[in-house]
């Protein structure tokens, strides 16, 4: 099954790139490899707003880590023109606004990482890295940057 039909399947809509918020480009690729800079969670258009472990659920935290996987593509898209030459999700790195005590931030980054899958089949797996952080721009409550390869 394409990516296409794949997102289609899932009701998923590309956004287009959001523009950056700070001194910096949404990806850079250099050789085969694309680099895309953190995507924060939003939530109806503004920045999904909260901490893990105060006044986040793992669950809700999961459900902005996957809403940040669907703009990563949107700006694969636009990186590629083409999402079918993603030859692998390279790597994830997530940091997640939580309270000292909370430890789940790899299961908030599951949301990203188990769309992923679910979109590329075996090439959507990557390695990866969950932090947990005190805060994280305009409070959101995730961002996440991706490395990919290219065919």
């Amino acid at each position: 099954m394409s990516i296409y039909a794949k997102l289609s399947e899932l009701h998923i809509t590309l956004p287009p790139v959001a523009i950056p918020a700070a001194a910096y480009v949404p990806f850079v690729q250099t050789g085969n490899l694309v680099f895309l800079s953190g995507h924060i969670a939003k939530k109806d258009g503004k920045p999904w707003v909260g901490q893990l472990g105060k006044n986040m659920s793992t669950e809700e935290g999961k459900a902005a880590a996957r809403a940040i996987a669907i703009d990563l593509m949107g700006t694969l898209q636009a990186a590629l023109g083409d999402l079918n030459r993603v030859k692998r999700i390279v790597k994830l790195m997530s940091l997640v606004n939580s309270t000292a005590d909370f430890t789940e931030q790899h299961l908030v980054t599951n949301g990203a990482s188990e769309l992923f899958g679910q979109v590329f089949g075996t090439e959507g797996t990557h390695a990866r890295s969950a932090f947990g952080v005190a805060q994280i721009p305009m409070g959101a409550c995730v961002e996440i940057e991706l490395i990919a390869e290219l065919i």
